[in-house]
């Protein structure tokens, strides 16, 4: 399996010489396992030039996961190529009651005052499926376990499985215990904790939300966002072999950047890297 990021902010894209390094467009990750068709992670602006990247390759089909419908993850959805691309077979999973519900979700986006683009507009063929947390389900040839996050709105995280390999991309979710209870303070995890620790059990790699550093958080408790201390104790305990620290602040600089890969660089249980646009990790 190999994932590559093609947006890794949050909460707006930053494109700019004070992220040209580091990468400015807002979440969205690739999927790829051999000859299956591509799996891609929402649709913030980096869906752009992986868009355009997919629709010069061959195959003509892809599954779409949606984690939740704030708008930097959604940015890039009508300007996703193979979506205006005939015969294109687009199945797309996002947190929903129903198919129809699925839909008019999307649809409140695009249509003709959110965007100028209607989804009825659109030539590729899309289909969908209503995700609910607890609930596994098969995007091609891959086994998806989706989990309730913490977010505002709410948010799902995923856990991608194809032979024997394990990914998750756990983004848009703060810590599940309040400051000095549960796993991060050295406590027992909580109920909440031991959920997504058995999504994240034995994950080759993790993608995970850690915007803030732990002083930011403690600013920002209610705005639905984690920071990489909690993301490594929620890891360590699922046996996690490399952590990503994924959804970067928008006011982060190439150098804070920088920075926050030194701290990391050299801790074990786990192996922490940080999410960079347009690198390619291999699980």
């Amino acid at each position: 399996m190999r994932v590559t990021c093609w947006g890794v902010r949050g909460s707006i894209p930053t494109p700019g010489p004070h992220t040209r390094r580091w990468g400015g467009n807002s979440s969205c990750v690739e999927v790829r396992h051999g000859a299956l068709d591509p799996l891609v992670l929402d649709c913030g602006t980096g869906a752009k030039p992986l868009g355009q990247k997919l629709v010069g390759e061959p195959g003509r089909a892809l599954d779409l996961l949606f984690s939740h419908f704030h708008m930097d993850h959604l940015f890039g959805f009508p300007f996703f190529a193979p979506i205006f691309t005939p015969g294109y077979e687009i199945r797309i999973s996002l947190p929903a009651h129903a198919e129809q519900d699925a839909s008019e979700k999307l649809g409140r986006y695009l249509d003709g005052v959110y965007h100028p683009v209607r989804l009825r507009d659109v030539t590729a063929r899309l289909t969908y499926n209503a995700v609910r947390a607890g609930r596994p389900f098969t995007a091609g040839g891959f086994t998806v376990h989706p989990a309730a996050l913490h977010h505002p709105g709410g948010s799902i995280g995923y856990r991608i499985e194809v032979d024997g390999q394990r990914f998750a991309y756990v983004t848009d979710t703060a810590p599940f215990a309040k400051p000095g209870e549960g796993i991060a303070a050295g406590q027992p995890p909580l109920k909440a904790e031991e959920r997504v620790i058995e999504l994240l059990r034995d994950c080759d790699l993790v993608l995970y939300d850690t915007m803030y550093s732990e002083d930011e958080y403690l600013e920002k408790m209610t705005y639905g966002h984690s920071y990489p201390e909690y993301a490594v104790a929620l890891c360590r305990a699922a046996g996690v072999r490399t952590l990503s620290l994924f959804h970067h602040l928008p006011d982060a600089t190439d150098e804070d950047m920088d920075a926050l890969e030194e701290r990391w660089r050299a801790h074990m249980n786990p192996t922490v890297i940080v999410a960079r646009e347009g690198e390619g990790i291999e699980v």
